[in-house]
């Protein structure tokens, strides 16, 4: 028979309450990236433990409340419609890649995001196991990492990452969707991408060759002067400004992961934002360059594995999904 869809849109004028998007840098991560069975049963599944995701977090942050866990939940295009009854947020489309003379932003599968941070890796592992049991045959694991805050939250290659993102009151404006999508307001679209590094060969470089690749100082990630023709630096290219000269900011939560005995290093990006094309231009501009041609030298070191796109739903939204 046919999926009945049960989803109602919000009362009018109901109180908006966004995601924990945003909420203060963490020690550890779980990054879950899952692919939705194609069928009615599946659905109504994945539904009832999206709509229950709140109680789930307080069940298993109950046990250490001087150390939350939190979750975040992202739905990707190809479900977006059939899993919540509504036409899709303005922007919410597949990931889009962007290839280079010599690099290419992959697109992979993924349906569903959980973003699960907290200062306890046990906590983060207990929530997503309790997830995964809830979800069963429903889902398949498209990617799973588990990140750790390096020293003074450093990425491995030995820089201070996420020195950009706002603050205060920045932060909903740079994350939040508005008026200019009403429907949506409170959600925010988020892009996750996996990369690994030969640290071998980073490390063989000088700290002033990295530094300019960059764009910052390693020792203090203090900015270096933008290049004003030629090769940029990462900062540089991921610096996206409006026509009157400001920033249009994001969120980055990125972790490092790794296995050194296995010769794994590697980043797990992940950036939320008001406008998806605001991380889309800096992809661009990261791997076709600026002009094309002039690709970030950091992917030089930094090989894309992942690619995604997803739109996080304020948690009225997901508490309809019950039907």
């Amino acid at each position: 028979m046919p999926d009945s869809t049960p989803h109602r849109p919000a009362a009018h004028g109901a109180p908006v309450a966004p995601q924990a998007v945003g909420a203060p840098l963490a020690r550890s991560a779980v990054f879950l990236v899952l692919e939705v069975r194609d069928d009615d049963e599946a659905r109504r599944t994945v539904r009832e433990v999206l709509a229950g995701l709140d109680d789930l977090v307080k069940t298993v942050g109950f046990r250490d409340l001087q150390h939350p866990v939190s979750c975040t939940a992202g739905i990707g295009s190809r479900v977006w419609t059939e899993l919540t009854g509504r036409g899709r947020p303005a922007e919410l489309h597949p990931f889009r890649e962007f290839a280079g003379a010599a690099h290419t932003a992959v697109a992979t599968p993924g349906d569903l995001l959980f973003h699960i941070w907290s200062d306890r890796q046990d906590l983060c592992f207990e929530l997503e196991r309790l997830l995964l049991d809830a979800l069963g045959t429903a889902v398949t694991t498209a990617d799973e990492v588990s990140g750790f805050r390096y020293f003074d939250t450093r990425d491995l290659l030995g820089f201070v990452d996420g020195t950009a993102n706002p603050v205060g009151a920045e932060l909903p404006e740079a994350t939040l969707v508005g008026d200019e999508d009403p429907e949506f307001a409170g959600g925010s679209y988020v892009v996750v991408q996996k990369y690994v590094h030969p640290l071998a060969a980073w490390q063989a470089l000088s700290t002033e060759q990295q530094e300019q690749i960059v764009g910052r100082t390693k020792a203090d990630g203090v900015e270096l002067d933008d290049a004003t023709a030629g090769q940029k630096s990462h900062k540089t290219l991921t610096t996206i400004t409006a026509d009157d000269g400001s920033e249009y900011e994001i969120l980055r939560d990125n972790m490092p992961f790794g296995r050194p005995g296995a010769g794994e290093f590697g980043t797990y990006f992940i950036g939320y934002s008001r406008r998806l094309w605001v991380i889309e231009r800096m992809l661009e501009r990261m791997f076709v360059g600026d002009p094309p041609g002039l690709h970030d030298r950091i992917l030089d070191f930094s090989t894309p594995l992942t690619g995604s796109t997803f739109f996080v739903p304020p948690r009225t939204l997901l508490a309809d999904l019950a039907g």
